[in-house]
């Protein structure tokens, strides 16, 4: 990869600790991590390790206890809650194991909202086009409850990649799915990522799919270290 090409993450001294009745919990204490545009990085590690909790920070969901996170050259940690989300919503698209799809809107709709928020003068083209790109061409009326959760996880996805987003940080995207299912979402996943040339922070427990990223690292015992 070209190192010379635009950094759009990069993590500096990242800590994360929590209070807990028995005392402070401390996940990690010194995450430094860069990532470039258009870079597709996993992040693996064993359960109750931080990953979630480390993709919450990197996409400003969550601030560190100490240390910085810079988007785009952005200190999070500088902006206010209302700054942050604008940030977030300017930038920034999620694909997580729980589809988070409206259940009284149908798949068009739920696709649509984003780009409405951001008021796009062609939402429901713009909508549609995506949920053709996914496949689901045919199914733009239908509500979330009418579809399988394969479909859900691909108007969740044609919903992530409409904004045109810079980063996308998906969070176990195929956790619900069977694996025959799984593998189609992934390798739409991987090939809008391409296409669209977004970078994809993936948060996963399977090793097979970390291969498939360019990077792959992993946070095991509050240390990140990269996966040769």
């Amino acid at each position: 990869m070209d190192k010379t090409m635009e950094k759009v993450i990069s993590a500096q001294h990242v800590a994360k600790h929590f209070h807990t009745q028995a005392g402070s919990l401390e996940l990690f204490s010194n995450i430094n991590l860069d990532i470039h545009q258009g870079e597709s990085v996993a992040i693996v590690g064993p359960s109750g390790t931080g990953k979630s909790t480390l993709l919450s920070l990197l996409a400003g969901l969550d601030q560190p206890s100490s240390g910085s996170v810079l988007l785009k050259n952005t200190d999070l940690n500088k902006l206010d809650d209302k700054s942050r989300a604008e940030f977030r919503n300017r930038y920034i698209s999620f694909v997580f194991q729980a589809f988070h799809l409206l259940p009284d809107l149908t798949a068009l709709q739920n696709v649509m909202l984003p780009l409405q928020i951001r008021n796009h003068a062609q939402a429901e083209q713009e909508a549609t086009n995506w949920l053709q790109k996914v496949g689901l061409g045919k199914r733009l009326g239908h509500k979330p409850s009418e579809l399988s959760g394969g479909e859900q996880q691909r108007v969740a996805i044609a919903r992530s990649f409409a904004t045109q987003p810079a980063l996308l940080f998906a969070d176990e995207p195929t956790g619900n799915l069977d694996e025959h299912t799984g593998e189609q979402i992934i390798n739409q996943l991987f090939g809008l990522n391409q296409e669209q040339h977004t970078t994809l922070v993936l948060i996963t427990h399977d090793s097979a799919l970390a291969k498939r990223c360019q990077r792959a690292l992993r946070l095991h015992n509050g240390v990140l270290e990269e996966i040769s």
